[in-house]
């Protein structure tokens, strides 16, 4: 009796657990939830703010390379009708080189690519013939132009802008170009480099061949980089924001814009370990603040929990003592104090004893045949229902008695029942002792075999078929038996039609001359499929 003590969970314990896992439960889903909402605003935020920022410094790029334009373009018209008089080139390529620092360098050149004047004259290029690409590309397309990133003669990583010279005639006389040095200090690096972001935040800008214009880390700057969505989608002409992964495998919030006077794209990111920081202590003091009130409910419910527990365990206490003369008397000294233990403990004062007899009894009765002592169709469905709960494989043997009609015509019903009893009992000899033997009605029994392929099923048919054409009953003398054989898993049939083939096997057995095993043609196929 006290072994039924070693079970320490209690009603209180119960309730306590459910009261504080469901309080848990709660407070961890609102805060994952809050958690969540706020990463995906603060997440929305961010992209929203880096995309403004991208287009802004977009439009301000490209207010600066409209305006150098506008410079070179003023001082083409001049040099239109000065373009040999070398004190005007001069002082023209002086004034734009310290104007406004737009240029790291400026320079004119006529049709032929010779260098007629170029500031800073530190370059040593005057009187040269330029044959850089920004300097080709100005020659070749007599138009104003941005050139695409190259190495220029003095060795800079630069940016050529261009304007071309005509004269009043239309006649092409040269051009008027500056230059902005990637990797060195300049008006055009000063705009990117001021931002206004400080927390994390950086950005990049890239031309049409992937390469690097502009990047915080000056190493990076005209290294090509591949392979970035972020990038293509930039240099698709698409604007936006979405999450990257970078060269070093961060996850970035990015929003990127492209240049419409140029084929660039300018991209701005932020890590999401950066983004999501004030997030994270955000969550935390909401935490530390939730705590004392979670303590306080905690401290309530175990308070609530004792006090419906409390009559419960002792009725339960009480009902190890039933058989005591003392326990009517202990039964009736529980405060139940609620409806639920005061019926109980009036169920108790019944009697559960008798009230647990007859629940058995009756369970025994429901799932027993009684003429053979086997299991009945209730019982069987129970059994199918377990093993296809637990997807556990099995075989079906429907066995039927024939002419079991003349046993009865020629020796009565009690004999009948005899010849039942008798094959009830071989079947149940033959089989092992985990498989399953019932009587569904009349001479008809079906047998389950768990875990058993075809094959064994067929052999262990055969056997008890043998078993019992050998067998006398008397005063019947010897009869035999037809059996059909199924299995489930088939073809993904239910059991339902699983056992409907098996009843059509024993039929193709009786058809075809009885005191036969014969196995559905698709349990057999199955089985053969699986076997290949």
């Amino acid at each position: 009796m006290r072994s039924r003590f070693n079970i320490h969970l209690d009603l209180k314990k119960l309730i306590l657990c459910l009261a504080v896992s469901v309080t848990v439960i709660t407070f961890l889903n609102g805060f994952y939830s809050s958690y969540q909402v706020q990463k995906q605003q603060l997440q929305q935020q961010t992209f929203r703010n880096h995309k403004a920022y991208a287009e802004k410094l977009v439009s301000a790029t490209e207010r600066f390379l409209l305006a150098a334009q506008q410079q070179l373009a003023f001082s083409a018209k001049i040099l239109a009708t000065q373009f040999t008089n070398e004190n005007t080139l001069n002082q023209e390529t002086q004034r734009l080189l310290l104007q406004t620092d737009s240029f790291n360098s400026t320079v004119v050149v006529d049709k032929q690519g010779v260098v007629l004047d170029i500031s800073p004259s530190s370059l040593k290029l005057k009187g040269q013939s330029l044959d850089s690409d920004g300097a080709q590309q100005a020659l070749d397309n007599k138009k104003p132009m941005i050139s695409e990133p190259y190495i220029s003669a003095a060795g800079n990583l630069i940016i050529f802008i261009s304007h071309p010279v005509f004269n009043s005639k239309g006649e092409y006389l040269g051009y008027i170009g500056g230059s902005l040095y990637l990797k060195q200090t300049g008006i055009l690096h000063d705009l990117l480099q001021v931002h206004y972001h400080q927390d994390g935040s950086y950005l990049y800008v890239v031309d049409k061949n992937r390469r690097l214009l502009y990047h915080p880390n000056v190493t990076r700057i005209g290294e090509q980089v591949f392979n970035n969505p972020v990038i293509e989608a930039v240099l698709r002409g698409e604007s936006g924001a979405q999450q990257v992964k970078n060269s070093q495998n961060i996850m970035m919030l990015a929003g990127f814009a492209p240049l419409k006077i140029a084929p660039w794209g300018i991209v701005t990111q932020r890590s999401f370990s950066a983004t999501y920081a004030p997030l994270d202590g955000l969550m935390m003091n909401v935490l530390y603040r939730t705590l004392p009130i979670g303590l306080a409910t905690f401290v309530f419910i175990w308070v609530v929990a004792r006090l419906i527990s409390k009559p419960l365990r002792q009725l339960a206490e009480t009902a190890h003592t039933l058989d005591k003369p003392s326990t009517s008397q202990q039964l009736k000294q529980v405060q139940s104090w609620y409806f639920e233990s005061a019926e109980l403990r009036k169920a108790m004062l019944k009697g559960v004893g008798l009230l647990h007899n007859q629940i058995g009894l009756l369970k025994h009765e429901a799932q027993t045949d009684p003429l053979t002592g086997l299991h009945n169709r209730r019982s069987l469905e129970l059994m199918i229902d377990k093993l296809t709960l637990h997807h556990t494989p099995f075989s079906v043997l429907a066995i039927d008695i024939d002419f079991f009609k003349r046993v009865n015509d020629e020796f009565g019903h009690d004999f009948g029942d005899i010849v039942l009893q008798s094959l009830a009992t071989i079947i149940v000899d033959v089989t092992r002792e985990h498989d399953f033997v019932a009587r569904t009605g009349g001479e008809e029994f079906i047998v389950i075999l768990p875990n058993i392929n075809v094959k064994s099923a067929y052999m262990l048919a055969e056997r008890l078929r043998m078993r019992v054409s050998e067998t006398t009953i008397q005063p019947v003398g010897c009869i035999n038996i037809s059996i059909g054989i199924s299995g489930w898993p088939l073809q993904q049939l239910s059991v339902e039609e699983v056992l409907k083939h098996a009843d059509q096997a024993l039929y193709e057995a009786k058809k075809t001359g009885r005191n036969r095993s014969i196995i559905d043609a698709k349990y057999q196929d199955a089985e053969f499929l699986t076997l290949q």
